[in-house]
Formats: C-alpha cells, sequence, structure tokens
C-alpha cells in the first residue's frame, strides 16, 4: 500500500512560515522525483517545487527565494520550507511522488490547507 501523509499546513499571518512534511510508504522513495503542487479555489492545480530522485530542484517563479524544498532518503520524507508567505500562497498544498523511469506511476497525498490572512 502506497501512502504520502502530509502535515504542517494552518492559519499564518502575510510574513510567516510554515514547514510542510510529507512521509512516503510503500515505495522506494530514493526512486522518486518528489514535488509540491497547489491548488487555489478556481484555479489550475501548479507545480510549486520540485526534487529529482537525484536532488536536483525547480521552483515556480512565484515563490523563488522564499521557498525550499529537501529531502531525506533515510526518512522517506519530502520538506517544503515556507518563508516570507503572501495572501496569494493560499491554497490545499499537495504531495506528489512520481517514480524516475517509470512515469505512469505516480501517487498524492491528501492535501493540506495553508491560509495566509491577517
Amino acid at each position: 500500500q502506497v501512502q504520502l501523509v502530509e502535515s504542517g499546513g494552518g492559519l499564518v499571518q502575510p510574513g510567516g512560515s510554515l514547514r510542510l512534511s510529507c512521509a512516503a510508504s510503500g515505495i522506494i522513495f530514493s526512486s522518486y522525483n518528489m514535488g509540491w503542487y497547489r491548488q487555489a479555489p478556481g484555479k489550475q492545480r501548479e507545480l510549486v517545487a520540485g526534487i529529482t530522485s537525484g536532488g536536483t530542484t525547480n521552483y515556480v517563479d512565484s515563490v523563488k527565494g522564499r521557498f525550499i524544498i529537501s529531502r531525506d532518503n533515510a526518512e522517506n520524507t519530502v520538506y517544503l520550507q515556507m518563508n516570507s508567505l503572501k495572501p496569494e500562497d493560499t491554497a490545499v498544498y499537495y504531495c506528489n511522488a512520481r517514480r524516475s523511469m517509470f512515469r505512469e506511476y505516480v501517487y498524492w497525498g491528501q492535501g493540506t490547507q495553508v491560509t495566509v490572512s491577517s
């Protein structure tokens, strides 16, 4: 059974920080590219940050310099450190796993709400 279990979402004021965690089980974690997506009401789901099985990272332009994605293969966990949060960051954030060599193997977490408001 494959599970991606997210934690760390919540309500924060503009300028604050949150750290999202996604713990994976049922997969060979080191063989998967990992990503964080988000979806706001009325908008399409977008890739916020990704990290390959080899450790290469990429970010959507709107979060560059503010968010950091990292992974701990020993703990089968991917993180998203979110700093200097803005109201436009408000969305449901989803953890994603995609097998590097067989990209039809894709898994999603349940989503966690992040609300940035004063």
